[in-house]
């Protein structure tokens, strides 16, 4: 074999472990992970979701072990999501001052105080009809009405000590109603983490099982275009605007172009939420030998990383604890 002379070798920087780890350009820890949950009311013991597969509701009566038990793994942070029982047509139990909404912040941050605390601001999961805000009489949703109500859904939250008001409502004007609704009660420091670009995405699909809403029909309305790169960048540039401490991209891994179009534009921190649908498909393709779910877990997290997110919400985020794949 002919000897050539290459000015240029990268494998040079590859032989050995040690190496690949020396230059490595991204890295994961648990600190770059949320942690979602789903906690129901009334429940006597936990509910396995079977479209993502080890994933449960976790009983109310349970949910300060729970809290307890990811604190221990090294989870630093939840966002958490109410399966209610006390649905009506405004969704009105998510603002009350004992409602799910506030009992969950409470006992998490009475049971672990270092735990940040995100709370999910919306009525999905809240609502006899599913949709995330009133519906006017031709069955749109409302969109100013609904204001109102994050914002009163956002006060509970924060007074029963979330850290984190997170609205995923998709709501024209949400982070701009929900600050000033924060600050006017006096909760100027509690920062809002907003789904500023979230698409109508069939990616999903498992999340409907998980928090258990009734939904008839579609969000397309007021969730994004998927096939909408400009408008994607507008509203994330636009929550930003409107007083957002935090970005975010959801969902993640379908979306990696609209998390770098954000993070070249903005220089606030930016999430990135993979969802249900992106977690199942690892989960049943690895039960079904077709992929090492380990590395293809820790590869779509890179790559989500790599793409511009500063923190990932992630249902892997435990199991990487507890086996102590990542660290903090």
């Amino acid at each position: 074999m002919s000897e050539f002379i290459l000015p240029n070798r990268p494998r040079r920087l590859r032989k050995t472990a040690s190496m690949r780890e020396l230059f490595k350009e991204q890295s994961l820890s648990l600190n770059d992970l949320i942690l979602p949950i789903f906690v129901e009311e009334g429940a006597e013991d936990y509910q396995p979701i079977n479209a993502m597969p080890g994933v449960v509701r976790i009983p109310e009566k349970r949910l300060a072990h729970e809290i307890e038990r990811f604190a221990k793994a090294g989870i630093r942070s939840v966002m958490t999501f109410g399966i209610s029982h006390h649905l009506d047509e405004t969704g009105s139990d998510a603002w009350a001052e004992n409602g799910l909404v506030s009992r969950m912040s409470r006992i998490c941050k009475e049971t672990v105080p270092e735990m940040v605390v995100m709370s999910d601001t919306c009525f999905c999961e809240y609502t006899s009809h599913g949709h995330c805000g009133i519906l006017c009489a031709n069955g749109e949703v409302h969109n100013d009405q609904t204001l109102v109500n994050l914002g009163k859904q956002a006060i509970a939250a924060a007074r029963a000590g979330a850290d984190f008001i997170a609205p995923s409502a998709a709501m024209d004007g949400q982070v701009k109603a929900i600050r000033q609704a924060l600050d006017q009660a006096g909760f100027y420091n509690t920062p809002i983490m907003a789904y500023s670009t979230k698409f109508a995405s069939s990616f999903y699909g498992p999340f409907r099982e998980a928090a258990g809403t009734a939904l008839k029909g579609d969000r397309k309305t007021y969730q994004m275009d998927p096939m909408n790169r400009r408008e994607a960048i507008r509203e994330s540039l636009l929550d930003e605007a409107e007083g957002a401490d935090v970005l975010m991209v959801k969902p993640a891994g379908a979306y990696l172009d609209i998390i770098r179009d954000i993070r070249e534009r903005s220089d606030l921190p930016l999430a990135a939420y993979q969802v249900s649908g992106e977690y199942a498909m690892i989960k049943f393709a690895a039960q079904a030998g077709a992929i090492d779910e380990t590395n293809v877990v820790l590869e779509s997290l890179g790559a989500i990383k790599r793409a511009g997110a500063d923190t990932i919400l992630s249902y892997f985020a435990l199991e990487l604890a507890e086996k102590k794949i990542l660290t903090a």
